[in-house]
């Protein structure tokens, strides 16, 4: 019995695994199928790019993440391999396991029939039972008969459930070397198109490079552009802090008036008296107020939550460092340059105020405050709201001005007071 109880263990212990396992490998589709809906996507938005002769700096970004997200896909069925060839050596360590509790079984089993048969004289029921010096004996006689006859027929029994189960794992083996086999291949097919993606990558750093110098000019202009517009967002942030603090001088100004006004209390030194707690003050002034502080908590919470500001968005150029692959040429990017259809629409990523409407050679750019934070939507050729403005998340901010290739292009980053943060660790993954 107790052998019978740890065998049980040992198979739900198995199940637990083989469950979780199972998990996981569900958890793997998932995200091969989401990789390859995004490349699909790509791959669609490209058609349209290359419509254009002329090699662009986004259809090069476009090319570059096809590739990464093909590696990411051939890495996700390396998981897939590991995860299968692990359930393989379960199940072989399983097999082997139950072979071993087979060959013994049979082996007890084999051991009760020769004792039986031995000594079948012994067990001749009727014999054996009237051959009792007592009533009570020949009762324990009969069942002591009746439980060696369950015992063998337990014996038998759990052979074979073993050798069924014994079974059913070599087949559900045999199953997991075919699915393997399959995914395998299915690695190779993706290997085979990495190649070819590489070769498309390489077409399109050619093509840039005759176009060299056009594009060392557009982004010279670019980093000029983005000189002016950190320099124009520090004056923004600056002038709304300053706001804040005179609004924040007030308040206290007038609160110490209305305190000296009101009558006083008798002040006691009875232990039981409460003693005063200075208010906590706010980590930034453009969270003094209580809705500054309500909208830069709720800004916060959506982190990797917020909307794309375009419709059809395709980073051309990444926030922070970035270099050209194939130009000599090198930028600091302040935000995420987006590339969109021609003529795009802008909308708000978040509910807000509209604090600055400015222009950047020849572009007009928009700010919209979130606390103590700011959303920037710049290279805009026309804008639909108005300084002051309250805007809530989707409201259309304005249209998006076309770039020398054709397409729409947008400027936008996110401001922390003044410093700079990725967008791309705030905006919803496509």
């Amino acid at each position: 019995m107790l052998k019978n109880f740890f065998i049980s263990i040992l198979f739900l212990s198995v199940g637990t695994v083989a469950f979780a396992q199972q998990g996981s490998s569900e958890d793997l589709r998932r995200q091969q199928a989401e990789i390859q809906k995004e490349i699909n996507e790509l791959k669609e938005t490209l058609k349209a790019t290359q419509k254009n002769k002329k090699a662009s700096l986004g259809e090069l970004a476009m090319v570059q993440k096809k590739l990464r997200l093909r590696e990411q896909a051939i890495d996700n069925i390396s998981d897939q391999i590991n995860l299968i060839q692990g359930t393989i050596n379960q199940s072989r360590g399983e097999i082997n396991k139950l072979r071993m509790e087979l060959d013994t079984l049979k082996v007890q089993y084999e051991k009760s029939v020769v004792y039986a048969y031995k000594n079948r004289s012994n067990y001749d029921f009727l014999n054996f039972i009237f051959s009792a010096a007592s009533f009570n004996d020949a009762v324990k006689r009969v069942e002591y008969l009746k439980t060696y006859r369950n015992y063998r027929q337990q014996q038998a029994e759990n052979i074979r459930n073993t050798q069924t189960s014994l079974h059913q794992k070599i087949a559900s083996l045999e199953e997991t070397k075919k699915v393997k086999d399959e995914v395998l291949h299915k690695q190779e097919k993706e290997k085979l198109v990495l190649v070819d993606e590489r070769k498309e990558k390489d077409e399109v750093v050619s093509k840039l490079k005759a176009r060299e110098k056009e594009i060392t000019k557009e982004l010279t202009a670019k980093a000029k552009n983005d000189r002016l517009l950190r320099n124009s967002i520090s004056v923004a942030v600056k002038r709304e802090m300053d706001k804040a603090r005179a609004a924040a001088a007030a308040a206290d100004a007038a609160a110490k008036k209305a305190d000296a006004a009101a009558p006083k209390a008798p002040v006691t030194t009875n232990a039981t008296n409460p003693v005063a707690v200075k208010p906590t003050r706010a980590k930034s002034v453009l969270e003094a107020t209580p809705e500054g502080a309500i909208i830069s908590a709720d800004f916060e919470k959506n982190k990797g939550k917020l909307p794309w500001p375009v419709e059809n968005a395709n980073v051309k150029i990444h926030f922070g460092l970035y270099s050209i692959e194939g130009q000599n040429v090198k930028g600091n990017n302040p935000g995420l340059t987006i590339e969109t259809n021609e003529g795009g629409q802008v909308k708000a990523v978040f509910d807000g105020e509209v604090v600055y409407i400015f222009d950047v050679d020849g572009t007009t750019t928009v700010m919209v405050r979130h606390g103590k934070y700011f959303t920037t939507y710049g290279n805009l050729a026309n804008v639909a709201v108005s300084k002051g403005q309250k805007v809530t998340v989707g409201q259309r901010i304005g249209k998006v001005t076309n770039n020398n290739d054709g397409n729409g292009e947008l400027e936008f980053l996110i401001m922390q007071e003044n410093h700079e943060v990725n967008p791309e660790a705030w905006l919803r993954r496509k």
